[in-house]
């Protein structure tokens, strides 16, 4: 049946009313003749179907699940940098699968023949003996690592896994506008953009046939679990840490799929292999999949100021010994100029033309053929390459006719007004949908596209992410420069099977135990310190708050005493109610930022949760009773993550580290507290305090026939197991995961199982009667030589 055509009373018309492509450029949407193209027509149904006023909404939720997911963006600027949030276009870019097909043959082209650059680069330097590139182009190059010249990777292959930048010219055909092979980012990001794509348009994306993500991230796995020496090892992922702008990308990715995300900390070279440092001891890896740029991968043969990679990498892969994605030096293919000698290196090293052109780039000592030069002088400008960051313009008519009057390479022509520039081609790329305030508007439009070596070859993914320029400017393509991004979704013509990253049902098998790096250990152990002492300080802000509000002056004995109490951890009752919480919290996002990979979504949600809930109470400096209660919505926000965390996680050892933390951090404060006011000569209504802060008043009057003494107090709170608010309580709990962590049976008894095993006895064995102010104040040291014990044990 043909596609009727749109009529005035269309929803579809409506839709596209004052839909105009700019001049000059071609549409993803429209073709030619200013009709709707046929990949696009099932899906402008649908929209056009959905009421006006519901579209607020179903974008709201895909905006939601990125902000859940903590998926952010750093926005650089002089100040220094800030979070922002993903700036979803939810209009997706709908490509149909025979055009794709043939893009990604011109891709797959492109990949072989920057493996074999960068093998020549490497190896014989042929390109340059021959004449096919200039000396100074490779020599010249801070991308070019002589240090890993003649360094043949272990797996045979430069390039495992890459990305273009592809845009669309006037004409319809697409063009290359970069290659990424240094550390090409943005496949994680491709992932999150379809999954709230996903939610905007659910009903649609379950009956069109849009190809799956999820083949692509499974064969590459596959690849690089194949490339590893031994059986049992483990790939992992390296990455500069929290501070680099993609590192939500990093710690996603290595969820997705299995693999350690590790930083440089984490490696040491032994014996010329590389070694993860791990909380079982040093275990070997053989392959890596980078995201840190190779000159700060080993300080050691690199960059010697580098403090983000490894001393000794190198020599591992010289010796065969380490597999790094992709090989070290990779990135001087990203250099602009290479661009311009391309096509000719194509027709040596393959004896083809390249099947998607660059975009037309010249090197300044190229003697190319001016009358081309000329021919496109009208449209030239002048960029910056070889990362020199000079900006420079030109008028480029001029520039020509001064080069042809004069016999003067472009080289020549600038070399007095900033090394390192190249000419290139004014870029103008297509427009694709955004849609504003109720219909769609055409917006300039580029693509990256993912390719990943498989077993079966390259492969590439169905998809990417679409570049979305902020307004109609394409030079805002950036994210930096209010640009947006969008999903990009393969049309097929039959229909795709539904699949996902979960092994087909005769696949299944468990894997080891995973191997938990040192670095991940410590932020897991401080992360469960981090949030017991936010909920102190909101159990002790509570019950200062409170006796507050029924006294109506701060001028108590026992307000005095307990404020003098939160002196001491910090917290000045006169100041700011949200401040302590909020350095808190501070600290344990941060912990929990760097092993995103190995926390709960929900987990990071509720954590998140309680800075946001944090954060609106500076708002407002509560006092007295509304204080009280304010805080008391956030206890229960704590309660809710910590019912998320230590209910649902996994019993693996990362777990056993949170749960440690934890423990430690809440005896010692109990300690402390009833050093404080378990103590005779405490303030009158002391030890209602410490049962209330506790959180065991109840438990007090179902276990005592008496009413409050301080032996009641310090029973229940240091010495009944049986209550889990208890010091003792505690010490059983930290006893029983340290006797579960690696190197703990051996013997003789190692310092830490050693230490908690003594404390532990000598608080059980003894009576309230002897458990002084001075008592509990050397248990709370005690309770800290452990910790202590567990940082030299496992950390280190």
């Amino acid at each position: 049946m043909a596609e009727r055509k749109v009529t005035a009373d269309d929803p579809v018309a409506r839709l596209l009313a004052g839909y105009a492509p700019l001049a000059g450029a071609a549409d993803e949407l429209l073709d030619g003749n200013g009709a709707p193209r046929p990949v696009w027509r099932p899906f402008l149904r649908h929209l056009a179907a959905i009421a006006p006023e519901d579209i607020p909404d179903r974008f709201a939720r895909g905006d939601q699940y990125l902000k859940d997911a903590g998926v952010f963006y750093r926005l650089y600027n002089e100040s220094g940098s800030t979070e922002r949030a993903w700036p979803l276009s939810h209009v997706p870019v709908i490509i149909g699968e025979a055009e794709w097909r043939g893009l990604a043959e011109g891709l797959i082209q492109r990949a072989e023949l920057l493996e074999l650059v960068a093998r020549d680069l490497y190896g014989p330097g042929r390109l340059v003996s021959e004449g096919h590139l200039p000396a100074a182009l490779v020599a010249g190059n801070p991308e070019w690592l002589r240090p890993l010249v003649g360094a043949v990777p272990r797996s045979g292959h430069f390039l495992h896994f890459l990305a273009f930048e592809i845009g669309r010219s006037p004409d319809g055909s697409w063009f290359v506008l970069g290659d990424r092979t240094q550390a090409p980012s943005g496949a994680g990001f491709a992932v999150e953009n379809r999954v709230a794509t996903s939610r905007v348009f659910s009903e649609f994306l379950t009956e069109a046939n849009m190809h799956r993500l999820a083949p692509f991230f499974r064969a590459f796995r596959d690849a690089l679990d194949g490339l590893q020496r031994e059986a049992g090892e483990r790939v992992g992922i390296l990455t500069p840490g929290p501070l680099n702008d993609t590192y939500f990308e990093h710690a996603y990715i290595a969820r997705y799929l299995g693999f350690m995300l590790l930083e440089g900390e984490d490696l040491v070279v032994q014996d010329g292999r590389v070694m993860v440092r791990t909380v079982a001891g040093l275990h070997p890896i053989s392959v890596l999949w980078r995201r840190l740029d190779a000159r700060y991968a080993d300080p050691l043969e690199l960059d010697a100021g580098s403090r983000l990679g490894t001393p000794g990498m190198v020599g591992a892969i010289r010796g065969g010994q380490l597999t790094m994605v992709n090989a070290l030096g990779a990135g001087v293919l990203e250099t602009r100029a290479l661009l311009a000698f391309l096509p000719a290196i194509a027709r040596a090293l393959l004896g083809e033309e390249l099947k998607l052109p660059n975009i037309a780039t010249w090197w300044c000592g190229q003697r190319a053929a001016r009358a081309e030069v000329v021919s496109n002088a009208a449209r030239m400008t002048v960029g910056p390459a070889l990362s020199s960051g000079l900006p420079f313009e030109s008028d480029a008519r001029a520039l020509s006719s001064a080069m042809l009057e004069r016999d003067e390479t472009l080289e020549d022509w600038l070399a007095a007004r900033g090394p390192g520039l190249v000419a290139q081609e004014t870029v103008s790329v297509s427009t694709a949908p955004a849609l504003r305030d109720g219909r769609l508007a055409p917006h300039p439009m580029s693509l990256r596209v993912f390719l990943a070596r498989t077993a079966a070859g390259w492969q590439v993914m169905p998809g990417g992410f679409a570049r979305i320029g902020r307004g109609r400017d394409a030079t805002a393509l950036a994210l930096q420069r209010g640009g947006a991004v969008a999903d990009v979704w393969i049309a097929s013509d039959s229909p795709v099977a539904s699949d996902t990253m979960l092994p087909a049902p005769d696949g299944f098998r468990r894997r080891a135990a995973s191997v938990l790096p040192s670095r991940a250990a410590d932020n897991l152990f401080w992360l469960g310190r981090y949030v017991e002492r936010v909920e102190t300080v909101l159990r002790l802000l509570r019950a200062y708050h409170l006796r507050l509000a029924e006294a109506g002056t701060p001028d108590r004995p026992l307000l005095r005493a307990l404020a003098d109490f939160l002196a001491t951890q910090g917290v000045d009752v006169g100041g700011p109610i949200a401040a302590p919480l909020q350095e808190r919290i501070g600290q344990a996002r941060s912990c929990a930022g760097k092993v995103r990979d190995r926390f709960s979504l929900d987990g990071w949600i509720a954590l998140n949760n309680l800075a946001e809930a944090v954060a609106a109470l500076a708002d407002s400096d509560p006092r007295g009773d509304a204080a009280a209660r304010a805080l008391g919505a956030l206890l229960r926000r704590v309660g809710s993550f910590s019912g998320l965390v230590h209910e649902n996680m996994y019993r693996f050892t990362g777990w056993r580290f949170l749960s440690l933390g934890r423990a430690l951090e809440r005896a010692d404060a109990m300690a402390l507290t009833l050093a404080a006011f378990a103590d005779p000569d405490a303030p009158e209504g002391a030890f209602d305090l410490a049962l209330e802060v506790g959180d065991s008043a109840l438990s007090h009057r179902r276990r005592y026939s008496v009413s409050t003494t301080r032996d009641t107090v310090v029973d229940l709170l240091a010495l009944d197991d049986r209550n889990p608010r208890s010091v003792l309580s505690q010490l059983t709990e930290a006893k029983a995961q340290i006797a579960e962590l690696p190197g703990s049976a051996a013997a003789p008894m190692p310092p830490l199982a050693r230490r908690v095993l003594e404390v532990h006895t000598e608080l059980a064995v003894r009576g309230p009667e002897e458990m002084d102010s001075a008592a509990l104040t050397a248990l709370a040291h005690s309770v800290e030589d452990i910790a202590t014990l567990v940082g030299a044990a496992y950390f280190g």
